[in-house]
This record gives C-alpha cells, structure tokens and sequence, in this order.
C-alpha cells in the first residue's frame, strides 16, 4: 500500500517519514488535513483506511458553502505517520516545499445517517464499499472543521474526485475556514515554518500542583446550592447557568467516557462529544454541561431530549446530523495523573484553559467577576436559566452539594418523585389528571408536596403513564395519607420529575407547579429538601496576590494568579495532617515516658529512646520516639491499607539486631480502641481473635509494643463494594470459613524475590540487597507486567522493602483462594517457560541462585504480607513503597526509607490510593477462555463452572 510513496521519496534527503508497514490503531478513525506550498499551494485531505492515510490534493481546499464544489485529486497513500508531520520538503524532492498539519481530527462514514464512531472494523468496512462505489459520505470532528462531507468520483477518470459539503447545521456561506492559516499542532504558518521558526508542538503539559492518584472511574460531582436572590460579593466568580445535561467526560489515552451525575453512561448517546474530546493528549477528568441548541441559538433541553434517552444507533445518528451539540466545560477534577480536587477554582481554572484548547463544540464557560447582578441580568436577557456563583477559593468537593456553589435561577424550580397518579377525566381519560409528588425530608422521611396537572402535551402524558403502569403499587408511599379527595393511584417512587412553581405555601405544598421533564441523572436518594442560602449572610473573600509560581506558563485568565488565605473546605488528608501535628508536638519531647492522647485515647508510652533500628556508616539511628513519629506522619495514607485486614505483628520488643517473634493473637487484655475479628483457625481447631488496626490509636499503640513490620492479609472484613452475597459467618468449622467473605481476597499477589547473592552473605543467610540482584528483580517485573498487560489486567506495584519486589493484581471478589492461587501459578510458569533461565519457582534453596525466585505461594488464607508504608527489618530502615511502573528500574529500595517516605507521600501523594477501583474480574478471564494464556489449567476453568 505504500510502495508508491517509497519510491517517490530519498529519505536520505527528505525529513518525511519513511513507509513502513501499515500500522493499527484504535479508536475511532483518524483524519488529517495539510496545507502544503509545494509548485503550487494546496491541501493535502488524507482519511485513515486500512493503517495508511488515503490521499487527494485539494487545490482550493475545503469549503463550507455546500454549493461550493472542490477538485480533489487522488495521490499516494501516505504512512499514518505522515499525520504529525511538519516541515520542509527539501527543492528537487518529491512535493518540494513547506508542509503544516492544518485541521486534525476523528471521522466516520455516515451514509444514510448511520455514524459507526465506536466500531473501526465497521466504519473501514464501509469506507471500502464506498471507494469502491465511487462515493463516499464522511463526519469529521476535528479543530476546525465539523460537519458531513461527500467525496464523489467523477466518471472517465481515475484519479479526479469531488469533495463536497453537506447541507447540515455546520454548513456556512458566509465563512472560508482557509482564512485560519495556522497549523493546530504548533500554531505556525507556512511563513514560520520557511523563516525557520521552530513553533511549539501542543503536548501534555506536566503540572506540579494537585497530588499524584491513579486514575479515577468513577466521580460523584460537586453540585451548587439554591441562593435566594442575585448576588455581588468579592471573591466571587459567576457562571451562566446552562440548561442542558451534567456530564463528566473521563478523557485517558485517546479513550473517553461519559458519565451523568449518578453515574450512568453518555457515551453511545453523544458520540461527536466524546470523538471531539478524544483529541486532547494525556488524562483528564473534565465537569461540564452537554446542551443543544435552538433556532435562536439558545440552549434548549427540548432538543437536547431527543437523544438523551436512547442509546440506539438511528435515533442519535439522526439527532447528531440535525442538531449542533456542545460541551461546556467548567471545571477540571484530575490532570495529567494528578487530582486536583483540593486545589482551589482560581487555580484549577488556570489549568483548565492551559491544557484544554477549545474547538467547536468543546467550549470553555464564560466567567464573570464581582458582580454578579449584573450577570444574572445578562444571563436571562439572554433567555437562559440563571447563574451559578462560585467562591473562587473552593475546591472541588465531590459528592457533595455546597455553599460555596450558588445557583440563583430565574424561575424556582426542584425536583420531586413521583409517587402516584389521579383519575383523568376528558382527553385524558386514558391516562391520568396529575401526578402526586414527594420528595425526603430532613430525617429521610418520604413527605407529601402536591400534584401538578399542567405543563404536559400528549407525547409526555403517554410517556408517563407508560412508564408509570409497571411501578403500581396497592398502598400509598406516604406515611400518612395525603388530604382531599384525590382518588389516587400509587406507584413506586423510582421517576424524579423536574417542576416549576411559585412559591412553597406554608404547609410546604406546592403553588402553581408546572411538570417540566423527568430526570434521569439524578439519584433518588437526592431528592430532599435543601434550604435556600440567603446571600446577605455571606462574606466576601479577600484575594491575596502571590509571586508567579515557578516552573508554571503563564495563566491565560486576568484571574488565574489570584490566591486566597481562607480554604472553604478542609479535605481529609489535611483533617488528618492537623491531628498528626497535635501528635508530632507530644512526642517532641525529651521525656523517657509520655502519655500520648489520640482521637481521645491515651497511650502509655515507655523507653521513647530505646533504638529500635541501630545506627550504621552511612544512616543515623531509628528509636521507637522516631517510629512513632514516622507512624502518625503517615497515618493518613496507611491507614486506609490496614483498615479491616487481619494483621500479623512482627515484634523486635529491644530492636532489629535482638530476636523476633511473630503474633497474630493479644493474649493480654486489649485497648479499647483496639478491634478484632474472630474466625476459625484449622491449625488450631477452634476460634480466635485476630488483631486489626482500624485507627490511629492502634497504629500508634503498635509503635509502642514495638511491631515493626505490618504484615497484612489480602481479604477484608468488609463486604463493600462487591462482597455483599458472600456470608460474614467464620466461625465454627473450615467449611464456614472457605464459604465465607474472609476467604475471597482482593488481590492476587506475586512476590518477586531475587536470588543473586552479593558474596558478602554468611553461610545459610538469605541475598542481601544489592544493585545486581534488584536490577533482575525488575526486569522480571517488566516480563510480569508485558503479559498482564496483554491479558488485560491491571496491576499495581512496590518495593518489599527489602531486596525484592511485590506485584499486586485488584481483583473482584469471586474468586476464592485457592483459584486465586493457582491462577498466579499459571502466570508464574508462562514466565519461567519463557525465561528459563532468569526465572525460578523451585523450592529447594540451593536451586534458586542466580536467578529470580516467583512466589505464587503468598496467595492463601493464613499468608499476610509487608503492607505499603510498613518498615522493613533492612538496617537503613526502609519502607514498602508504592512506586510508578515508569519508576521500575530507575529507583532503588534504599531511596525509600523512614526519613523520605513522608516527604514522598506529601508530593506524589498514595498511588494506591484508588487501588480497589481498579478491580480486574478474573473469573471472567476463566470463563471467556479464549481471552486466557494458552496455559491456563482446565481444572481451573472446570473448578469455577462446577462452583456455578
């Protein structure tokens, strides 16, 4: 396919790309457009079929008016390399000349209205029955083209085509998009690029704000609450109020999703959006409004609701050819693999207009300051819903419905359930008179509001009563029936209806209400009465001015350096960060004994100076005052790892260099605050108690009886989110405890030991850490992941703390241990199968030197193992720590020890924090067989049916 390109073309002359193999890709199918001085000036329209950029040269290039008809000349296909490419084409050679990538963008076929966005095989298919044909109908989403196309061939020729616009709401006579004559990657004209002028490609900006976190699934939005008027306050901002649908797009290597407040998925529903915000380079997590608009060119939910409750192909392709839809976006929650909900709005819209460039359906919300008066007045002039206020110093407070969010609206509208029906009479005899609603009050009680009988057309009374009829119910849903002869029909209170009216009367009834549209992106936990902030109480927020922040670009908004004294919200993390500075001050102190009050609880503290970890050449020495302290430092990020696990002490009661013993059980009386889980033990034949550390307290009361290693299980007790049909019962028998939760873990392990040893090892001693021995470790590691990876597993990874290295798998809890187990072993022997000869899993000592021991054995119900954050008996006092897969092999286990883990943590914050949001279900990797390595067991596969 690109020979003819390689035979025009001395890549020894030219900087073009050289034609190599068709390449695949994902997503949807990409377009490119190059404006290109070579004899004479033209655009270069190239589509991506088959893993290469089909080409014509547009001598005019593209138009808008679709009475506007273009040449468009078929040339060589080009590599899908050629896309980004930039520059001059040296005189002599082939298309001599300067080179810009003009428009860039995604396409589909969309012949008879059918787009095939989410299909590649499908929409190829489809462009090859149309070049076939001589015709072909293509949507573009790009930077600066939108809109639907045909490429016509035209007959006795083999070469000559026609592009021309279609008739549709992107369609302009009064616009040449050849006016923009800048490249979309680096902003240069064909000027610059002759001048020499480098230009600045548009990349992935790195940030040094917010703190590193996986990325996230799943957000709850922040959502703003009612204010009782228009309002001007200082440190302030205001936002139109959009009528239109809440949306977070979730934005991560090209690949979007859409999600509605609760949660439900837009993707199908707005395919344009997410093709358009499939463009941006990098991670994102985007909050904004999808909205449609009207003749007038104003915002109208009526337009936006064709779509918004089908995901069938033909209803949305329809609604996207006739229906122009944008995404206003108002706030960014996570960047480039960091979070920024705790930074304030001033700074996350700095670096919102930073990374994210608007196109023509991806806009930016407008903002305006101070007065917000004056924007509600423009705002409604306008014809739209109001404004949402905003403290500027806010952050981002997920799930949650704030008062540093104020929307004020022009009319006073809620939503309400509904909760039954009454009799219609006249034309509506065959549905229904008016709806009853309700909504939860304070105390979650369902309480009676009113019925509303108008604001309906026949198209919604019999969408209603449709949807109504299967949620009839025999009794009605109010504790107390409501007054009047309503003769009513009752239903389940599943359908939220959005109403306007009046006034609340003071029996909190409704006056004069009007049905609006059910709401589906609402949670009906959600409706509830929430007071209306009276904005005369509110106090302005003084801006302080700062010094630019280093190694930042400049802020594009007036407002974007501003920073304030006051946060409106204090986030967990800095909850527990003030505890643990109310601690750090008790235990600085010279006292031997110190009684230490925690969370209300107080810890007798002895021999504070007693050296758990001895002093050596190149480290200072660790004393149980400095353990303590490095324990309530991290508290925050550990805690939540040893939370509900069954945990295993390992005592040095007089240090590292004296003996040791292991203790899963308390045989004195135990603290208060310290908690336990009972459980049948098959060794010892009856039950037991079994620590675990669920607080602060007991944390730091395990620094005082000098446990200094926290080894912890893989399964929790704790059902949440997954395990709620497994039984809580583990006592009794083993037959109780393997059907129970406490035998179906969250993780999948594999321990990475190596077995290279130093020399400097006394007889019968295990390797000890050195550069050689880690430096397989993760080679092998990287084998573990390239394998996961093409599984499609997602895994996590830290340092033992010692010399080697653990690999955690998240997986769904339903899958018992010991499928759990023989499924790392089957991954452990792909590895050995394929490195023989770096890769053991031999069990004889002597049999493992010099190479990588992979341990599957970890995965059972009595192992525990080194926890993230746990201390390890190294003599530099080292820390099990969570590192970056990018990190592998480019650090080293002593970098990560009791003195730098706490400044770490500070800066990149715990990249396991989210670690239970990225579950892999494994049992369907069992199932599906077809997707498992050739080396699964079948008695695996046969065990997990049989347990069906």
């Amino acid at each position: 396919m690109l020979k003819e390109y390689n035979s025009k073309r001395d890549f020894k002359k030219t900087p073009e790309p050289s034609g190599k193999a068709p390449s695949k890709s994902q997503g949807a199918l990409k377009f490119v457009i190059q404006k290109h001085a070579a004899r004479r000036l033209h655009y270069d329209f190239r589509l991506e079929i088959d893993g290469v950029l089909v080409s014509w040269a547009v001598p005019k290039g593209p138009a808008l008016d679709p009475a506007e008809k273009r040449l468009a000349v078929q040339t060589e296909d080009h590599p899908m390399d050629y896309g980004n490419f930039e520059g001059i084409i040296p005189k002599g050679e082939y298309g001599g000349g300067e080179v810009i990538v003009w428009d860039s963008g995604t396409y589909t076929p969309d012949e008879e209205g059918k787009l095939s966005w989410h299909n590649r095989d499908e929409a190829q298919q489809r462009m090859r029955d149309g070049f076939k044909k001589g015709k072909i109908s293509i949507f573009l989403e790009g930077n600066k083209l939108r809109g639907s196309w045909t490429l016509v061939k035209l007959k006795k020729t083999e070469k000559e085509w026609l592009l021309i616009k279609h008739s549709d709401p992107f369609a302009r006579t009064d616009k040449d998009p050849t006016d923009d004559d800048q490249s979309v990657l680096t902003g240069r004209t064909l000027v610059d690029v002759k001048a020499g002028k480098a230009g600045k490609k548009i990349q992935p900006k790195q940030l040094d704000v917010g703190k590193a976190k996986r990325f996230p699934t799943s957000i709850k939005p922040m959502t703003a609450s009612l204010a009782d008027k228009p309002f001007n306050k200082e440190g302030w901002v205001f936002e139109p109020k959009m009528d239109g649908i809440r949306a977070i797009a979730f934005i991560q290597d090209g690949k979007v999703v859409l999600k509605s407040r609760n949660d439900l998925e837009l993707t199908q529903q707005f395919p344009a959006i997410a093709a358009n915000l499939a463009n941006y380079k990098g991670s994102f997590v985007l909050d904004g409004e999808i909205i449609a608009l009207n003749e007038k060119g104003r915002p109208s939910f009526q337009h936006l609701q064709q779509r918004s409750g089908s995901n069938r192909g033909a209803d949305v392709n329809g609604a996207e050819r006739q229906t122009p839809i944008f995404y206003y976006i108002f706030d960014i929650i996570y960047c480039q693999g960091r979070s920024l909900e705790d930074e304030t709005l001033t700074e996350r819209r700095r670096i919102l207009v930073e990374q994210i460039k608007p196109t023509q359906n991806i806009r930016i919300i407008e903002q305006f300051h101070t007065d917000g008066e004056s924007a509600y007045e423009a705002c409604v002039a306008n014809e739209l819903e109001g404004v949402v206020g905003k403290r500027i110093d806010s952050t981002y407070e997920i799930g949650r419905r704030s008062k540093n969010w104020l929307k004020v609206k022009s009319t006073t509208s809620a939503e309400f359930l509904i909760c039954g029906y009454t009799e219609g009479t006249g034309s509506r005899n065959h549905t229904f008179g008016s709806l009853l609603l309700g909504m939860h009050d304070d105390q979650g009680k369902l309480i009676y509001v009113g019925g509303v009988g108008t604001g309906f057309d026949d198209k919604k009374l019999n969408a209603l009563i449709k949807q109504m009829k299967p949620l009839i119910i025999g009794k009605c849903p109010f504790g107390k029936k409501p007054p009047g002869k309503l003769n009513p029909t009752w239903v389940k209170p599943e359908l939220i209806a959005e109403i306007k009216f009046a006034e609340w009367t003071q029996d909190k009834i409704l006056r004069a209400p009007v049905y609006l549209r059910l709401r589906d992106d609402i949670n009906l936990e959600d409706v509830k009465s929430t007071p209306v902030v009276e904005t005369r109480d509110l106090k302005a927020v003084k801006p302080q001015r700062l010094d630019k922040p280093q190694n930042r670009t400049k802020p594009q908004q007036p407002d974007a350096k501003l920073k304030v004294k006051v946060k409106a919200k204090t986030s967990k993390i800095e909850e527990d960060d003030s505890m643990t500075a109310e601690i750090l001050e008790q235990l600085e102190t010279d006292k031997e004994k110190l009684e230490l009050e925690v969370e209300g609880n107080k810890i007798a503290f002895s021999n504070l100076n007693k050296v758990f970890w001895p002093a050596t050449s190149t480290t200072e020495a660790v004393t149980k005052r400095d353990y303590a302290i490095y324990l309530a430092r991290v508290a925050p990020y550990l805690l939540p790892h040893l939370k509900d696990r069954i945990l295993t002490m390992v005592r040095f009661p007089n240090g590292i260099a004296q003996g040791r013993f292991y203790q899963k059980h308390w045989e004195h009386k135990l603290p208060p605050y310290v908690e336990t889980v009972r459980h049948f033990t098959e060794h010892a034949g009856f039950d037991q108690d079994f620590l675990i550390c669920n607080n602060l307290s007991t944390l730091l009361w395990l620094a005082q009886i000098a446990d200094l290693e926290l080894h912890t299980s893989h399964t929790r007790n704790n059902p949440e989110p997954e395990g709620s049909t497994l039984p809580r019962n583990y006592t009794g028998d083993v037959q109780t405890l393997e059907a129970s939760l406490l035998n179906y873990p969250d993780y999948m392990v594999i321990d990475l030991d190596p077995y290279t040893y130093s020399g400097k090892e006394k007889k019968g001693e295990e390797p000890e850490l050195h550069e050689k021995g880690f430096k397989q470790a993760c080679q092998v590691a990287h084998w573990v992941k390239e394998l996961l990876d093409n599984l499609k597993i997602e895994a996590f990874i830290k340092t033992s703390g010692r010399t080697g290295l653990h690999i955690y798998v998240p997986i769904v809890r339903t899958i018992d241990y010991p499928t759990v187990r023989m499924l790392s072993e089957i991954i452990g022997k792909q590895i050995l199968k394929e490195h023989p000869e770096d890769v053991t899993m031999d069990w004889t000592i002597v049999k493992r030197t010099g190479k990588v021991f992979l341990d599957h054995n970890m995965n059972a119900r009595s192992k525990t193992l080194g926890s993230i954050y746990s201390p390890r008996i190294a003599p530099e006092a080292t820390i099990s720590t969570p590192i970056e897969w990018s990190e592998l092999g480019h650090v080293y286990p002593h970098d990560f020890t009791m003195r730098t883990v706490p400044d770490r943590l500070k800066k990149k914050g715990d990249l396991w924090a989210d670690i239970l949001d990225h579950k892999n279900d494994l049992e369907k990797l069992l199932i599906n067989t077809d997707k498992a390595p050739s080396t699964i067991a079948p008695q695996v596969v046969a065990k997990q049916r049989k347990k069906k």
